[in-house]
């Protein structure tokens, strides 16, 4: 079951997300993480998207300092927390199903500005 992660971008030396571009494979019905890791010289909002195919990037998570919102029909399976001491948010995923199977993108946001 491929999963890709998305190569960082952003506009500042400062400020950037980064994740690894190479693919996770894994097991259905098992679990797998995906990393995320950012600097911020201010407060950050850091958000998980999931893309299928051609479709639209969709919002499965948000935080802000150990607050976060997941979308309603991910609840039960993905799970995050935004690590303030170690500048990451891993992304885990829980019994895998074929439907996961797409690319997840970690973004940090500063103010008005977004980085992915």
């Amino acid at each position: 079951m491929p999963f890709r992660q998305t190569p960082p971008y952003g506009s500042r030396a400062e400020d950037s997300v980064t994740q690894p571009t190479e693919d996770v494979m894994a097991v259905e019905g098992q679990s797998t993480t995906l990393s995320c890791n950012f600097t911020a010289d201010q407060t950050p909002y850091l958000f998980w998207y999931k893309q299928q195919g051609n479709s639209n990037p969709y919002m499965l998570m948000r935080f802000k300092f150990g607050t976060g919102d997941n979308a309603t029909e991910f609840r039960d399976r993905f799970h995050a927390d935004l690590d303030t001491e170690t500048n990451s948010v891993p992304l885990t995923i829980q019994r895998l199903q074929l439907s996961d199977s797409a690319v997840y993108y970690c973004a940090l946001r500063l103010g008005d500005i977004m980085f992915f």
